[in-house]
């Protein structure tokens, strides 16, 4: 016989799971899958992990039974029945990884490019810098040593200079010339010497910039024959032993454009002594003093403009005009970009 009182389920407990109908799997067994997030381009990581073990076990006060916790830094085992699993909470964590569109990437990579550009533009320049200089140490040392001695008054003229400019006249004799008596057979005595001291050769000076520099002739046989090349290699010959008056143009004294050439700053393995004889002319300025000595005879002449042309500009070789004296140099210091003009005038 049996009673109507339902049985007592003394067996382990279940619970019924869905299965899902197409894969026949529990969806909660499901292997985890990586998500693609629909917006453009950007793609995210799904993680779920269980919660960690409690760090302590307690007995929870049921039917006048006392609580009671384990002690601090030990932990019981759990039993793991069926129960356990049953009530046992499970948290969820999201891990989410984030991927920058490639649009971004890509700004990221041409930025990158960009600043290696920059940087090796950089350091080029720099050592192109500091070639320059070296290069160019002779005539940019001049510039130097000019300015400074400008800035502390300690600029000297050169005494030489300094006598063309107070007349050319040479120094009086150290010792006084001996007088005729009335015994000498002469009746009058002799005048005191004061001659003119002209250099030998053909000659520019410059008291501006402390220059006094031989002119160097070259033949117009090139320029004649308008064989260009052969005239700038005669021209850069002359250039190592001066200033060069440029052939064609007028001499010092004629009518016409008297034209004078010289460096002002060139390779120091080249072997002539005036590369930058020229480096300091860009310090001239309106009004002053330009002294040309040719065929031992004196012109002196005055700036009246000074201008910077490119190199093609060869209207300041004309001939045309009044006599005026032009001269010439390469601008900036240690490069041919440009050339530097003073105009000068017969006084």
């Amino acid at each position: 016989m049996t009673s109507g009182k339902p049985k007592k389920n003394t067996g382990s407990r279940s619970r019924n799971v869905p299965i899902n109908e197409e894969s026949g799997q529990n969806p909660a067994e499901a292997p985890l899958e990586r998500v693609i997030h629909p917006e453009a381009s950007r793609h995210y990581e799904l993680h779920i992990s269980a919660a960690k073990e409690p760090t302590h076990a307690s007995k929870t006060k049921a039917g006048g039974v006392e609580k009671k916790h384990a002690p601090s830094g030990k932990r019981p085992a759990a039993k793991k029945t069926s129960a356990n699993l049953e009530h046992a909470p499970v948290t969820r964590h999201t891990t989410v990884h984030h991927f920058p569109p490639a649009s971004t990437r890509k700004k990221s990579r041409i930025s990158r490019k960009v600043w290696n550009l920059m940087e090796w533009i950089a350091v080029s320049a720099l050592i192109f810098t500091l070639l320059f200089f070296v290069i160019n140490f002779s005539s940019y040392s001049m510039l130097l040593k000019n300015k400074l001695e400008k800035v502390t008054g300690t600029f000297q003229l050169n005494p030489y200079i300094e006598k063309m400019m107070d007349g050319g006249t040479a120094p009086a004799a150290q010792e006084p010339l001996p007088q005729v008596t009335e015994n000498s057979s002469f009746s009058s005595r002799i005048p005191p010497l004061k001659l003119e001291v002209s250099p030998p050769d053909d000659r520019v000076i410059i008291p501006r910039i402390n220059r006094n520099v031989p002119i160097v002739p070259v033949s117009s046989e090139n320029l004649i024959k308008r064989d260009w090349n052969a005239l700038e290699n005669d021209i850069q010959d002359a250039l190592k032993d001066g200033v060069v008056h440029y052939p064609g143009t007028s001499q010092p004294g004629d009518r016409g454009n008297v034209v004078l050439t010289g460096h002002s700053s060139y390779f120091p393995w080249d072997p002539g002594r005036f590369k930058d004889v020229f480096a300091l002319l860009h310090e001239i300025v309106e009004g002053d003093t330009v002294i040309v000595y040719h065929d031992q005879y004196k012109f002196t002449y005055e700036v009246y403009e000074k201008k910077v042309v490119n190199p093609d500009q060869v209207e300041v070789l004309t001939q045309e005009g009044d006599e005026r004296l032009t001269l010439i140099t390469c601008t900036p210091v240690g490069t041919n970009l440009r050339r530097l003009i003073i105009f000068a005038r017969p006084i």
